[in-house]
């Protein structure tokens, strides 16, 4: 427990670091669109990785913005990392943008945090916030710029509207923090995308699980996510029975 209790706080520093270097490279006009993309990846990955090399030597580390190292897949312990959740995002200056650290042992997502920076928040898998009661009409998060098509079909039968919304972490944490009900992704990710929220989420009581309700597993060679749910437990069974109706 006292290990785990220092992995999140360390997880969680990290994320808020991060999250402040980006808000202080995002007020910076000379960077623009892409340009700030880049630069926010790569330094908030630096700030990241430089950090667990020196906090945490014998584990293994899987970032989005790093080369990566077929060793880890050897590692019981492996900080799965993505240092700009949505760059599409924080590159136009939305606020649907976040920063993940996550560790997964024995290929589940056990500790982590989710930095909302443009919302001056950060969630972890130590204290997470109480759930909240779940609203009518439902409301259904997904992709911004590639709703899955089985997500576009279940929100009628749901009784859902649809809400597009960009990083994955920030969808995750609307569900957890009762801005939505439910969030529907399919035709893949990758494993950076979503081990930190899922870590947050599932200490918060969250069901999060692959659309088979299979539980979703990290540190494989193709560090893939084929698809996700994330719902209040109570509404699991029914969503993936529905689900599974739509094939």
């Amino acid at each position: 427990m006292t290990m785990f209790a220092d992995d999140v706080r360390l997880a969680r520093s990290l994320a808020i670091a991060a999250g402040n270097l980006l808000l202080a490279l995002r007020r910076d006009q000379r960077l623009q669109g892409e340009a700030l993309g880049k630069a926010g990846d790569r330094q908030a990955n630096t700030l990241i990785l430089d950090a667990l090399r020196a906090a945490r030597p014998d584990d293994a580390i899987l970032s989005e913005e790093s080369v990566d190292h077929p060793a880890r897949l050897a590692a019981r312990r492996v900080w799965i990392i993505d240092p700009v959740d949505g760059t599409r995002e924080f590159a136009e200056r939305r606020d649907d943008w976040a920063v993940h650290v996550g560790l997964a042992v024995d290929g589940m997502p056990t500790a982590g945090a989710v930095a909302l920076p443009a919302f001056g928040r950060c969630h972890d898998s130590l204290e997470p916030p109480a759930l909240h009661d779940e609203a009518r009409p439902l409301r259904l998060l997904v992709s911004r710029t590639r709703p899955p098509v089985i997500a576009l079909r279940a929100a009628p039968l749901l009784g859902a509207t649809l809400m597009p919304m960009g990083s994955a972490g920030a969808k995750v944490m609307a569900v957890m923090n009762g801005e939505a009900e439910l969030y529907l992704h399919a035709g893949g990710q990758s494993e950076w995308d979503s081990c930190a929220p899922f870590a947050v989420a599932l200490a918060a009581g969250l069901h999060c699980s692959r659309l088979d309700g299979s539980p979703v597993t990290y540190n494989h060679a193709q560090p893939l996510v084929p698809d996700l749910i994330v719902c209040h437990r109570s509404r699991a069974a029914g969503a993936l029975a529905l689900l599974a109706s739509l094939g």
